[in-house]
């Protein structure tokens, strides 16, 4: 391992992380929904689910988890079946169109946890993540690379990542006194429900 493949790893993953998917559409609605705190929340549980899968992964847990088709296939239905439920909980918001008053951006424990789950669930069922990291990570280190600098890799990875959702968590704060309008929230909830839709149905189309 060199600096220079290092830094290669990190401007390739900050590409990818840019690209938006389920995690950025989650973090999004959470954020516009109850504000800066469950944004923020809905950020750390995608961040703790990268770790947790980048870990597995570097430990060769994550291989056995690929090669083994049905717990992969199980995995994989997990993430349509719940990207599929936010969807249609958007849509839900989006027809009743019921919107509490802005609260400053505070978040009860409740909601904080709930922020927490959905951004977790939502990344650690998409096994596009483990093979993220099985198919990257030892282009960039080798296969014999030590524990060590996979984990370092790994982790590295979850924190540009968190970074990215929290910048994106404090821009859409900022603008949602303009965002969450009723007509403009019924339009976001609309797109965000098509979004996490779609990209369950990718998922559910896509071949291991």
């Amino acid at each position: 391992m060199s600096w220079s493949s290092y830094g290669s790893f990190l401007v390739f993953a900050l590409v990818l992380i840019l690209i938006p998917g389920p995690d950025f559409a989650v973090v999004t609605r959470n954020t516009l929904a109850s504000g800066r705190r469950r944004g923020a929340w809905s950020a750390a549980g995608v961040t703790a689910s990268n770790a947790v899968q980048g870990i597995a992964a570097a430990a060769g847990l994550g291989a056995l988890v690929v090669r083994s088709q049905p717990l992969f296939e199980a995995i994989r239905w997990a993430g349509v079946a719940y990207l599929a439920y936010l969807g249609v909980q958007a849509w839900r918001s989006a027809w009743v169109g019921r919107y509490a008053p802005l609260d400053g951006g505070a978040a009860s424990p409740g909601q904080a946890l709930t922020g927490f789950r959905q951004g977790f669930l939502s990344n650690v069922t998409n096994p596009k993540v483990l093979a993220f990291y099985l198919a990257v990570l030892p282009q960039f280190v080798g296969r014999s690379a030590p524990l060590a600098v996979l984990v370092a890799f790994a982790l590295s990875h979850a924190v540009l990542s968190l970074v990215y959702l929290l910048v994106l968590v404090g821009a859409l704060h900022r603008a949602r006194a303009l965002l969450s309008r009723r007509r403009v929230r019924r339009w976001l909830d609309g797109l965000t429900g098509v979004a996490l839709l779609g990209f369950g149905v990718r998922l559910a189309t896509e071949r291991a």
